[in-house]
């Protein structure tokens, strides 16, 4: 089984979250893999910045997910783990990463987040990253 560690962050502007649309509707959080070297905080911080053109601070560690997919590429069960950090931007502008498939990039009130998530662990995270916030 093929193994894959990623990093992504949370990037909160007052009151709203950076999300980002794939080209099939889906929204997701901002998030990548960590290249040979590099540390876990700044992968996520490249990747936020890659994929949304949002230059961030890291506030906290919120916490890990865990899950399998089947990988077209490898045609193989992937392991992936996400590891995910609080962010903070200093401002709105955002530009999706179009030759990710990202056709989308925007913050949007954290109360709407949960409802627009594609994915139940993103959405944990999220729910993990508001109790925190109290």
């Amino acid at each position: 089984m093929r193994k894959e560690i990623s990093s992504g962050g949370v990037v909160i502007f007052g009151n709203t979250i950076l999300l980002l649309k794939k080209y099939n509707g889906d929204w997701v959080l901002p998030k990548g893999r960590v290249e040979k070297g590099e540390t876990l905080p700044a992968a996520a911080l490249r990747e936020v910045q890659e994929e949304t053109g949002v230059k961030a601070n890291i506030i906290d560690y919120i916490g890990e997910i865990n899950y399998k997919y089947k990988s077209i590429q490898y045609n193989e069960i992937v392991s992936k783990i996400v590891y995910w950090y609080q962010m903070e931007s200093f401002s709105m502008e955002c530009r999706p990463q179009r030759s990710e498939g990202f056709i989308s990039a925007k913050f949007i009130h954290q109360n709407k987040v949960l409802e627009i998530l594609k994915y139940k662990d993103e959405r944990e995270i999220i729910k993990k990253f508001l109790k925190l916030k109290k």
